[in-house]
């Protein structure tokens, strides 16, 4: 994910809280004492996530007019290539409180690779992607987020 602008709005963290079901003050009312204990409102851990939707090129935001996978019982025109990765794990690092306010900017680098054999003999490949969400008024790294993902090469099968 490489966006150029995500700000962080206080109806949007808001409903993200509710949308997740955490009822936390601090990401919603500036005048809970949870909030000021944090120095205002905050976005709830999960929320940079939210970031995707700001992605132009994010192959699960539908683009009006344009073939979808989407999210439906059906396809809806665009065909993926090669299968796809299953979303294994997704770690998140906070540098600094994410506030509402803020403006982010988004770095994506690869990360470490490995692979494992699977009980059934499948070759499961793993891979890193490490996003790394900045401060657009001083550039300051506020989280990272590490997402694994993981690719089945299905086993050979014997010619006996």
């Amino acid at each position: 994910m490489t966006i150029e602008r995500f700000p962080v709005e206080a109806t949007h963290t808001m409903m993200f809280a509710r949308a997740i079901g955490d009822p936390n003050p601090a990401f919603a009312d500036p005048e809970s004492p949870e909030a000021a204990a944090v120095g205002g409102v905050v976005a709830p851990p999960t929320f940079a996530m939210a970031g995707f939707q700001f992605d132009p090129d994010n192959p699960l935001r539908p683009k009006p007019g344009q073939p979808w996978f989407g999210s439906g019982r059906e396809p809806s025109g665009e065909q993926r290539e090669g299968g796809g990765v299953l979303h294994a794990e997704q770690v998140f690092e906070y540098h600094q409180p994410l506030r509402v306010g803020m403006v982010l900017t988004t770095t994506e680098r690869a990360g470490r690779t490995w692979d494992k054999q699977s009980r059934s003999g499948a070759t499961l490949h793993f891979s890193e992607t490490i996003t790394e969400f900045r401060d657009a008024g001083s550039d300051e790294l506020v989280v990272t987020a590490t997402m694994v993902g993981v690719k089945t090469e299905p086993a050979a099968e014997s010619k006996d």
